[in-house]
């Protein structure tokens, strides 16, 4: 069981409104939340269930009815001051919250059961959470409060979630009540009083190096060694509570911060595995929540010696989360302990490695703090989950080039039985991948086959997507290249086609690959990557890279302008171009991003543009270049994205994926994003996707609500013409655009 005293993501005022009420519940996750009068006392409480009773009891009912006649005033509490067996008695399968009131019946906390999570102002310190990062900075202020807030600040730029520093009350500390120059004691000791004799800040300054802490979004936590530095933190109100190796022993002083109800924290450093069992039992019998850190109290630790495997057995001593402090050089072992499951990091930041005191030497300096924050944060990412493994969309790009498919190995008739003679493997890997060659044999042939041709999935299936006539309320296109836009423009009834152009097409010579004039629009792609592997990147501040993505982009324009004279052509023709600002290994800093999109700007300037209009494709975070996954930087917010088009008198192309995904890293909502992006838009790539990187899959099988979109684009973009750019749609001419074209027909 555990009794938290940090009790107001369970608390609504009584005469809030349901609505609230409900918000709180979801927002505490307990199914509960309890209505609390003006002078603290509890009026009633609002499960799930008793929302559920008052809705079917009052159908329709408003949700701005006042939250406490929904409460159930008939509710179990607990007594403040009850044992722990008393407390724990009152639960069941059906209360698992249960209130702790005062004598005045004020709500002064809730057990609920025991689980492995930690809350600290907010942070979830859980396995799978984000491991909360503890800068520790302990004494190395040398006494400084200057120093102090420097290395807060430190801290707040390498993006840790909380500040810790250590309090000693030298008087009652001490056995000679802290006096430096008592030759009783040995050196160590000695050494150590004379240090902290100077080094130690007053009440005050803690305090306001603590509200410090706060004001720039970090956590402050404190390591109290004495029983009065223990109440003095206890008044200020601190979120919870560090226990430092040398005290686990002291059962005086955990008792005391177990029974302020805040969280508690402990190093294991020095101290027999016994004597751990003994101090977590002190620990679950006070129903304080608590997490325990694997630490080896050396300075610094030998690397033989730090054991990171002992964190799975301290898990297990203490059924809770567990994390690790260390004192080892570098912060390497740091980053293979959230590796290992560390929940909670901390680690010593200095100024200055070669300062005075033992801390500073095993201490992280600011650019080995941000390093090793960074590096904690790809860890976690790179961790996942250990559900079923499946292909990731950066591997299904690079399995389309690398791998091997089913091919046909002579001519095939429609109507042939497959047999083992008629199939062999060679690479790409764009068909059916060989280990599905028994599914194959035995089928019926739907279709001609030259050759070399592919198998795909719907040679294995019953019924094939036949291509026919659309009907949609906007100019619809096909995405073609120069080898197979007859092929696919004679099967239906596009009004524009859209050429995705590689950069060895702009060497061929437009009348040698489109003789006759062609009944349809004209859109062209740019393509991202030329010569060299250069990725276009009109962001780029070296002027060299620059100069030459403007000329390959001005190559794209003269042969836009060449094939719409074979076009049915009206105005200026679009060239939708990704225009660059990417990254390779990290995001950039937002305040280089107007810079970046000004030299953007600068770039489109260069060019002679006479009868296109260039137009700025929305990007991923994410993207897929070179077979391996970039950083987006531009063209991702939808909010710059806008300013840019604002600014720079500017049109785009709304790629829904591409947008859907940058919400999804957002976290923004896609309907907010088109609100934004559709008045600005000339063109559209319609397609679905999922998570923060799954781009053009098939229109239904992802997470984008097509209803809404149509609806949005209706009213904020009528005009603009759209393509289904389904990843590999071409393939088995052009099967993946014709199931996306009748999905979409009954929205756009």
């Amino acid at each position: 069981m555990l009794i938290e005293r940090d009790i107001a993501r369970y608390c609504v005022a009584s005469d809030e409104t349901v609505e609230e009420a409900l918000r709180q519940i979801a927002r505490n996750g307990r199914r509960t939340v309890f209505c609390i009068e003006q002078s603290g006392a509890l009026a009633g409480v609002i499960t799930d269930g008793d929302f559920r009773r008052w809705l079917l009891a009052n159908p329709g009912g408003p949700l701005s009815t006042c939250a406490l006649s929904v409460a159930n005033r008939s509710y179990v509490s607990a007594r403040s001051g009850a044992s722990y067996d008393e407390i724990e008695a009152l639960f069941s399968e059906a209360i698992q919250l249960v209130p702790v009131v005062d004598d005045r019946g004020r709500l002064v906390a809730v057990a609920r059961p025991r689980t492995r999570t930690l809350w600290i102002s907010g942070h979830e310190v859980a396995a799978g959470s984000p491991t909360f990062v503890v800068a520790e900075i302990g004494i190395n202020h040398n006494g400084s409060l200057d120093v102090a807030k420097r290395l807060v600040d430190v801290a707040a730029r390498a993006g840790v979630n909380c500040a810790k520093f250590q309090m000693r009350d030298l008087v009652s500390l001490y056995r000679n009540s802290g006096a430096v120059g008592d030759f009783r004691e040995d050196l160590g000791p000695q050494y150590t009083l004379d240090l902290l004799e100077r080094f130690s800040l007053g009440v005050d300054e803690m305090v306001e190096l603590f509200d410090y802490c706060r004001s720039v979004g970090l956590v402050p936590l404190c390591t109290p060694w004495d029983l009065e530095s223990a109440r003095v933190l206890d008044d200020y109100g601190i979120p919870a509570y560090k226990v430092a190796s040398a005290d686990l022993t002291n059962h005086a002083l955990v008792s005391l911060l177990a029974q302020s109800g805040r969280p508690v924290i402990l190093s294991t450093g020095m101290s027999t595995e016994q004597e751990i069992v003994e101090t977590v039992a002190l620990l679950r019998s006070a129903g304080t929540a608590y997490a325990l850190l694997h630490c080896n109290s050396t300075y610094p630790a030998p690397f033989k010696d730090v054991n990171l495997r002992y964190m799975d057995r301290l898990a297990q001593i203490g059924d809770c989360a567990v994390g690790y402090s260390g004192h080892e050089r570098g912060y390497h072992v740091a980053v293979a302990a959230v590796a290992r499951g560390a929940s909670i990091v901390e680690k010593h930041v200095t100024l200055d490695r070669t300062w005075e005191g033992n801390d500073h030497k095993v201490s992280l300096e600011p650019d080995e703090l941000v390093a090793m924050v960074r590096e904690i944060r790809d860890v976690e990412e790179s961790l996942g989950s250990n559900v079923t493994r499946s292909v990731t969309p950066g591997e299904m790009m690079n399995r389309v080039n690398l791998a091997k498919s089913l091919v046909a190995r002579v001519a095939i008739r429609a109507g042939t039985e497959i047999t083992d003679d008629l199939v062999e493997v060679r690479s790409p890997g764009r068909g059916l991948q060989p280990n599905r060659r028994s599914e194959l044999v035995g089928r019926t042939v739907a279709r001609d086959l030259e050759p070399g041709d592919f198998f795909f999935e719907s040679d294995l299936a019953r019924g094939q997507v036949a291509p026919r006539d659309y009907r949609f309320r906007r100019p619809w296109g096909l995405p073609v290249r120069y080898h197979d836009y007859r092929d696919l423009a004679a099967r239906s009834n596009p009004d524009f086609l859209e050429f995705h152009m590689s950069y060895r097409d702009l060497d061929l010579r437009v009348a040698d690959v489109v003789g006759e004039p062609v009944a349809a629009g004209l859109v062209v792609h740019s393509p991202d990557l030329f010569p060299g592997d250069h990725i276009l990147n009109l962001a780029s501040m070296d002027d060299a890279y620059w100069k030459r993505s403007i000329c390959e982009l001005q190559r794209v324009v003269d042969r836009t302008r060449e094939l719409a004279q074979r076009f049915r052509t009206a105005g200026r023709t679009l060239v939708v171009a990704s225009l660059g600002g990417f990254s390779s290994d990290r995001p950039l800093p937002s305040g280089e991003l107007p810079e970046r999109y000004a030299r953007v700007a600068s770039g489109l300037e260069e060019l002679d543009d006479e009868g296109v209009e260039i137009v700025a494709q929305t990007l991923p975070p994410f993207p897929w270049y070179l077979g391996g996954q970039r950083f987006c930087n531009l063209f991702v917010d939808p909010a710059d994205t806008v300013e840019f088009a604002r600014r720079y008198g500017r049109r785009i192309c709304l790629d829904v994926a591409h947008t859907k995904l940058a919400c999804n890293q957002r976290q923004l909502a896609l309907s907010d994003a088109v609100e934004l992006l559709a008045p600005y838009t000339a063109h559209l790539h319609v397609v679905d996707a999922s998570g923060v990187d799954g781009e053009g899959l098939q229109v239904g099988t992802g997470e984008v609500d097509f209803r809404v979109l149509a609806e949005q684009l209706d009213r904020l973009a009528p005009a603009a013409g759209f393509i289904p750019e389904i990843w590999q749609g071409h393939q088995n001419l052009g099967e993946g655009f014709w199931v996306a074209l009748d999905r979409l027909e009954r929205y756009l």
